[in-house]
């Protein structure tokens, strides 16, 4: 078999998912993330997200390829596919003349003089083919069906292809390794007053490399190797640096707090949706980060609807519920209390108003609400305690929404939920 006209062949068959200036080196001006949204979504259905291509890796034993057949179907694959062919067809074919050359000469060593000039085509090939390759979740496929094979060698005892396929695998994980490098700069340098948009629903670029860590943690759990898991940690820890970057052109902290919140549950529905479990790394990291944004915002929430009461309670009422800080007024607590009673159920209408449209996920805007709903009973509910301590307190009783009464109201929104 002449594997160089049989390379020609593949090549004929590849399709070309993007430029390598899509790919990597992103600068906001001639990549990617410059082009128009529909172009963005065909292309990053590709070079971010792993879907159907993950396939290939359930198809390592499937036989080669058989060029003529495609090209008369007009069929062409992402480049993982004509790698599988390719060192498919060398397996088979190696291991077959293997046999042959132990059984007929009795020396297995024979067989690198017999093959060396196979194994230099495919080398020489796979030297023009991986400089230019940028597509990271391409290179980590190949990387994978290196391993599928390498283990197929070892079970069949047939130790003819170690070498090459250890050679094949210190070609591939290096410019793996460059590419996520390609990646991380850019996410380093992107100039967030280029990409900004005065929008607090998930961001665009965000959802790529959202995309990106799921493939390639999918990949993970396939190979099963400690680097990658490193590379990944490098990866999400530039993404959220950028998102805080990004956050923090919005002036007021509680649309920093949403903007984050909104991304955060979006890239934790990715790693949902890509399989992980809540024991994955990556998972746990960006749900830590929601729930720190979600307290925050959930503070900022309810002093834009509740000012007066928040800031009384951490001025003046003890955590313990059992103390004042500092003795107030019975006047001054006689205006927190009047202005909560007759503003409060017009205030949690306005609030459950403004979650629900700006949430980007009903479920978490669900999530948020509760919490709101619960820290403003916390709230209250040291409020009405500490007045019991207050002298004179009790003629302030007349004017207090009962607990019962508002939780009534938070149990109405958690049926409208």
């Amino acid at each position: 078999m002449q594997f160089s006209v049989y390379i020609k062949a593949l090549e004929r068959l590849q399709l070309q998912i993007a430029k390598s200036s899509e790919l990597c080196n992103f600068d906001t001006t001639s990549n990617y993330f410059s082009l128009k949204k529909d172009e963005q979504l065909k292309i990053r259905s590709s070079i971010f997200s792993l879907g159907d291509r993950l396939e290939i890796l359930k198809e390592t034993d499937h036989p080669a390829l058989i060029p003529d057949i495609s090209e008369a179907n007009s069929l062409k694959y992402p480049y993982e596919v004509i790698f599988r062919s390719l060192q498919k067809l060398m397996m088979d074919t190696a291991s077959s003349e293997y046999l042959f050359v132990e059984a007929f000469f009795e020396d297995g060593s024979l067989f690198s003089e017999v093959f060396s000039d196979s194994f230099s085509v495919i080398n020489e090939h796979l030297d023009h083919i991986l400089p230019n390759c940028c597509d990271a979740i391409c290179l980590m496929l190949m990387i994978c069906i290196t391993r599928n094979y390498q283990v197929k060698i070892y079970s069949r005892q047939i130790p003819c292809l170690n070498s090459y396929l250890d050679k094949v695998f210190m070609r591939l994980w290096p410019r793996f390794k460059a590419v996520l490098d390609m990646h991380l700069h850019s996410i380093r340098n992107f100039d967030v007053k280029t990409i900004w948009e005065n929008d607090l629903h998930p961001h665009y670029i965000i959802r790529c490399y959202a995309e990106l860590i799921a493939s390639l943690g999918q990949l993970n759990c396939e190979y099963g190797d400690n680097q990658l898991g490193i590379n990944l940690e490098r990866l999400q820890l530039e993404l959220d640096g950028l998102l805080v970057r990004l956050a923090i052109k919005f002036r007021r902290l509680k649309l920093q707090n949403l903007f984050l919140l909104n991304n955060y549950d979006m890239i934790i529905g990715i790693l949902k949706e890509a399989g992980m479990g809540s024991d994955e790394k990556e998972l746990a990291y960006f749900g830590d980060k929601l729930e720190c944004n979600m307290i925050s915002f959930v503070e900022e929430l309810l002093r834009d609807h509740f000012g007066g009461l928040i800031n009384f309670v951490k001025s003046y009422v003890s955590e313990d519920l059992i103390s004042y800080k500092t003795q107030p007024a019975l006047s001054n607590v006689e205006i927190v209390i009047k202005d909560f009673a007759t503003k409060w159920k017009a205030s949690l209408e306005v609030m459950h108003k403004e979650v629900i449209t700006s949430c980007s996920n009903l479920l978490c805007g669900m999530e948020i609400l509760r919490a709101a709903m619960a820290q403003l009973l916390n709230y209250y509910n040291r409020l009405s305690e500490c007045v019991k301590l207050i002298p004179g307190g009790s003629a302030l009783n007349k004017n207090l929404v009962s607990i019962s009464s508002i939780s009534y109201e938070i149990r109405k929104y958690s049926r409208i939920l």
